[in-house]
């Protein structure tokens, strides 16, 4: 048996960072500046402790462009490093010197980098890359290192005024979009908006007012055009902000956004992981779509991503805001989250955050929540379709509407309904509208019966929302207004009596048959009150959900084959005397054919040459 150690090439490290480090060459300046923003905190940290004397001044990060020389520069006042930190950190891939400053220094929360790959993404976008830098420590030369993306580099003593480190980079010809000033500030507003250092790029126009009255005078000033937001609100505690503060800092957030949030959740735990952010409740309206990837993830106030599916569950997604943690696993680049255990409990905790602040504004005051369900109802219902901790809790506050625009909790509502809509199987009957307007007959049908009716018209969420409270409360049921259901399982302690005989049922029935053309109706005869209409077309409630289902999954309507009644209302005036008594064949069928015309009309199930004559023959009757 033989051991040994592979040999890595390392002529080859360069094409390999250029290529495939990172998924995007962008990324460059993130890692850069965060270097920046490594080597100015190890510096704070080093005059808190007393180590570092005096006072150590503006620490400001500047990017510097200059489109002549093909240059551009990352400058900090910050630690800098000597001749033998310069060897030992720029020599050696993969050697990171915040790791090792961590190790010193482990109380030390705020140093962002982790991997020492982050240098060398500058090779991605330069041809050469030059490092100028001066040791914070007295008595240590500064150096200048260069190197032209292979092995070699050189290594020689510079004169240099002033504490920290330039890192030069000559841009590449394939990169030299990263010498537009626009490109830049968009890049540094993308990936370094909330570092915790001033970081300056260029200079901006400022207006200045002078005097007083009619004595004022204005004036336009250069001052530095700083792009970033050293302390954002997720890093201050709730008790410092105002609600003020946190409308500020969405509109600094999403700029674009015209709707002020509903209300918000500030995040900030540290056991058993760190943890700040800010979420925001938006206005959701009906779109689930829309609203996704609004939520920022940082690390140690880096950008990192804006796709945090792996982070929160999917129904959060909804959500805007910040989540900033540092024990949030990344890939070497800090591009993609990895499978970690702190991710599920992350992961848990804000959804416990967020449906305990639900409950909490619910029972704090009900009447702002239930102001607020429009938007707030599509996200509570996805939440609870998603995530079985969170229905748990979200069923207690999770609200239905009448057709009163009363608000209740499920199972309040339940309860309302139970003394008179329980059916024969002991299952509370919940009767739903999806279109008031469009439905208006079958509820006012409803409403003379003394049923309530509830209003679900969100198709997309309410359809699968209301099945999963069928299968998890178990007591209950839903049913549309035109469903069949509504007749057969509502049992009242005193139904109308029919009219007809059995004789007269018989050739009722048999003259609507006669002109229900289409063979998926099936007539019934029923004793309905006087009052309701002659005729009512109602669908099965199961047959009718699934082809829902299929259409709202792209799929083919043809699974289920569509079927509907046509129920003839034994008791109306029109059918037990009219019809019934009719001596004229003809004039029997085209009265029960309107009728029942009529009725499709009301469904929406009135078209094409059928419509048209239904059209001809009201006008003509006029």
């Amino acid at each position: 048996m033989q051991k040994g150690n592979i040999a890595v090439q390392t002529e080859n490290i360069f094409p390999i960072i250029k290529r495939f480090l990172y998924s995007d060459h962008e990324i460059f300046l993130r890692e850069l500046v965060s270097n920046a923003v490594d080597a100015s905190n190890k510096l704070k940290a080093l005059s808190r402790r007393g180590e570092a004397k005096g006072e150590i001044g503006d620490l400001k990060i500047e990017i510097l462009i200059d489109k002549d020389a093909k240059t551009l520069t990352i400058r900090d006042q910050g630690i800098g490093m000597t001749e033998e930190e310069v060897k030992k950190y720029l020599n050696q891939v993969a050697f990171s010197s915040a790791q090792e400053f961590l190790e010193k220094y482990k109380d030390e929360t705020n140093i962002i980098g982790n991997f020492g790959l982050g240098f060398y993404s500058a090779f991605m976008v330069a041809s050469s890359v030059e490092v100028q830098t001066k040791s914070w420590q007295e008595g240590n030369a500064a150096v200048r290192w260069t190197c032209e993306g292979n092995p070699e580099y050189t290594l020689e003593n510079i004169e240099k005024d002033s504490r920290g480190t330039d890192v030069i980079l000559h841009i590449a010809e394939d990169s030299l979009e990263f010498l537009e000033n626009e490109r830049i500030e968009g890049l540094l507003e993308k990936y370094c908006k909330f570092l915790p250092v001033a970081i300056q790029f260029g200079t901006k126009d400022e207006t200045i007012f002078e005097g007083e009255g009619e004595e004022q005078t204005e004036r336009t000033i250069q001052v530095d055009n700083i792009i970033n937001n050293p302390e954002p609100a997720w890093r201050k505690q709730p008790a410092d902000l105002t609600d003020e503060d946190y409308r500020n800092f969405y509109r600094e957030l999403y700029p674009q956004s015209y709707d002020a949030p509903l209300f918000w959740i500030h995040l900030n735990i540290d056991y058993p992981f760190n943890l700040t952010g800010v979420l925001y409740f938006p206005k959701l309206g009906n779109s689930l779509e829309l609203q996704r990837n609004k939520i920022q993830l940082y690390s140690n106030q880096v950008f990192v991503t804006d796709s945090v599916k792996e982070i929160v569950p999917e129904f959060l997604t909804l959500l805007h805001g910040v989540i900033d943690s540092p024990d949030i696993p990344l890939n070497v680049s800090r591009s993609y989250l990895q499978a970690d255990s702190n991710v599920k409990r992350i992961s848990g905790f804000i959804t416990k955050k967020v449906a305990d602040k639900l409950a909490e504004l619910f029972n704090k005051d009900r009447a702002d929540f239930e102001s607020k369900w429009s938007d707030l109802g599509i996200f509570v219902k996805y939440g609870m379709l998603s995530d079985d901790k969170f229905y748990e809790k979200a069923i207690k506050y999770a609200l239905v509407k009448n057709l009163a625009g009363e608000f209740y909790p499920i199972e309040e509502y339940v309860e309302k309904v139970k003394p008179t809509q329980t059916d024969k199987h002991d299952k509370v009957v919940l009767i739903y509208t999806t279109q008031p307007e469009a439905q208006h007959t079958q509820i006012e049908a409803c409403k003379a019966y003394g049923y309530e009716v509830v209003v679900m018209d969100q198709p997309m969420i309410d359809s699968p929302f209301m099945q999963q409270l069928e299968y998890k409360l178990g007591n209950l049921v839903f049913v549309r207004v035109d469903s069949d259901t509504v007749n057969n399982l509502i049992q009242k302690d005193e139904k109308p009596e029919l009219v007809l005989n059995e004789e007269e049922k018989t050739k009722v029935k048999d003259v609507f048959t006669s002109v229900v053309s289409d063979p998926a109706g099936r007539v019934e005869v029923q004793p309905l009150s006087p009052q309701e209409a002659p005729v009512i077309i109602t669908r099965p409630e199961f047959m009718r959900r699934m082809k829902e289902m299929q259409a709202m999954q792209g799929m083919g309507m043809d699974g289920f084959p569509d079927s509907f009644q046509v129920i003839v209302n034994g008791n109306h005036e029109l059918v037990a005397k009219k019809i019934l008594h009719e001596s004229d064949e003809a004039q029997r069928s085209n009265l029960a054919k309107y009728l029942y015309q009529l009725a499709l009309l009301n469904q929406g199930m009135l078209k094409g040459a059928e419509l048209a004559e239904f059209t001809k023959r009201s006008l003509e009757n006029l």
